[in-house]
């Protein structure tokens, strides 16, 4: 068997031509903050999506009973929900159908005016929101227990001001 000596030539050459990556302190500060919040939001995210998950729920569903569980008893229509979601869900009417299919919540025409439906939270999606409220602020205490209360409130409220209308 004969062998042959490993021409690293061409491998030597590529490298030589990648550019170096961008150092974050070399970005201009506003995409810095704008990297950093989408890297910490998806870090919580995920943590949270999984605790969903083991309750059969995702995310988008989780939100919506939170949503409905603050507007009993008179429920909300559609669009009421999809305003106060924290991700936009852009087919809102298949998620609500899913939940429903699940008796997580129920739908109902007004009778004084047809075109609306109010959606409200039944018992057994309360009762499963329920069981998720401890362990949602456990995560929560325990993804930011590394930083001391009065930075927590500095930066909740920064993300407030950051989230305030623009008076351009």
């Amino acid at each position: 068997m004969v062998y042959f000596p490993l021409d690293s030539n061409r491998y030597n050459n590529y490298i030589s031509t990648v550019p170096p990556r961008h150092k974050a302190a070399s970005l201009p500060l506003e995409n810095r903050v704008f990297v950093a919040l989408l890297k910490a939001a998806d870090a919580v995210s995920q943590e949270a999506e999984q605790l969903f998950r083991s309750q059969g729920l995702t995310g988008a569903q989780y939100n919506v009973l939170r949503i409905l569980r603050g507007a009993e008893p008179a429920g909300l229509p559609c669009r009421g929900i999809g305003d106060r979601m924290i991700s936009h869900d852009p087919d809102m009417t298949r998620l609500l159908d899913r939940m429903d299919k699940r008796g997580l919540i129920v739908r109902k025409r007004q009778t004084d005016d047809r075109r609306v439906v109010k959606t409200r939270i039944t018992r057994k999606g309360l009762e499963l929101l329920n069981t998720l409220d401890q362990p949602v602020r456990d995560l929560h205490k325990r993804q930011f227990r590394h930083i001391i209360a009065g930075r927590l409130m500095a930066l909740a409220q920064l993300l407030e001001e950051a989230l305030a209308p623009q008076n351009d």
